[in-house]
């Protein structure tokens, strides 16, 4: 597996990492354990080293079985995670107080029994806490080595800004994918200037591009896919001529079309790692995979055309979640 530098923090991962978020909830009923550390280490085995959690995921159970999963590899792997949530449940709101945020982190180290934590990120923006404070507490954390890098999620333009002078901001994570392309106008030239690293979480449209889900498709009724507008069924049937055109494009390099989305993510900038999850061995194969695939200056004009005449249909997240993104 290729390494990328997330911006020029110095922290080096595997090109792509792995969302771990689907293991425990969120897409259906949560991987039996056994199967899921399995998959986690099957995954280092391959060559991935950058393992994505939160507290929110479960909540708390994700970040345990990283813990567990990764215990024999520990001193080999980058371990993310975040805090932003009251007691870790997104439904009831924001919580980025400094005291929180200490208390989230000594427990988020004993959850995934490690001494330290590579990447924090704030989860989402509090805009009840000064953003500074917020970096301040962490900047402690770093300082007495409990967290080594800093980074942000769902972030505007302003707080990167405003954080980035307190603390260096390893990195954004946010959506970005070819049906999610909002980060190209303002997020990513901020970034590069800054010197910030950019993960992409939903880089296959939370499935779609893959090409396995369809106007048919039936959800779990826990799959957080049953709430988001872009999965209506008429929106599904609307965005399929994105999965076709991306299926034209895979034949013609032998890929699949998950394969082509990630290439395509990875040829936009050397410091974008994108992390796709699963909870399937030869998806997380197939994914792995992209990290070889090559995407050509045609290639990526052929995939830039077709984009031009494809209007993707249906917001990305429900109202009530909407408002806490790009602050």
């Amino acid at each position: 597996m290729q390494k990328r530098h997330l911006g020029k923090s110095g922290l080096e991962v595997s090109a792509i990492g792995l969302g771990c978020m689907g293991l425990s909830f969120a897409y259906g009923p949560a991987l039996e354990r056994k199967a899921a550390i399995t998959l986690i280490r099957k995954a280092f085995d391959k060559g991935v080293n950058f393992f994505d959690s939160a507290e929110a995921y479960g909540p708390f159970t994700n970040e345990a079985l990283l813990g567990e999963a990764l215990a024999p590899m520990r001193d080999h792997v980058v371990i993310a995670t975040k805090f932003g949530f009251k007691h870790g449940l997104p439904g009831e709101g924001l919580d980025s107080r400094p005291e929180t945020i200490k208390a989230v982190v000594e427990a988020s180290l004993k959850r995934l029994n490690t001494d330290r934590i590579e990447l924090l990120y704030q989860h989402r923006i509090d805009p009840q806490v000064p953003i500074e404070d917020v970096v301040g507490t962490v900047k402690q954390l770093v300082d007495a080595g409990k967290v080594l890098h800093f980074g942000m999620s769902e972030a505007g333009p302003e707080a990167i800004r405003r954080a980035h002078a307190v603390l260096p901001v390893a990195a954004l994570q946010s959506e970005y994918s070819l049906w999610w392309r909002e980060p190209e106008e303002q997020i990513l030239p901020v970034l590069e200037e800054l010197g910030i690293g950019f993960v992409p979480f939903s880089p296959l449209g939370k499935g779609f591009l893959t090409g396995a889900i369809d106007a048919n498709t039936q959800f779990a009724h826990d799959d957080f896919r049953n709430v988001v507008p872009r999965f209506t069924e008429e929106n599904r049937k609307a965005n399929a001529k994105l999965v076709e055109v991306l299926g034209h494009i895979a034949a013609g390099k032998n890929a699949t079309r998950a394969q082509v989305a990630l290439a395509w993510l990875m040829a936009q900038k050397p410091w974008i790692v994108p992390i796709p999850g699963t909870t399937k061995l030869h998806r997380l194969e197939e994914n792995i995979g992209a990290a070889h695939l090559v995407l050509d200056k045609d290639d990526l004009t052929a995939i830039a055309t077709a984009l031009e005449q494809i209007k993707v249909v249906g917001d990305r997240y429900p109202a009530h979640l909407q408002k806490n993104v790009n602050r």
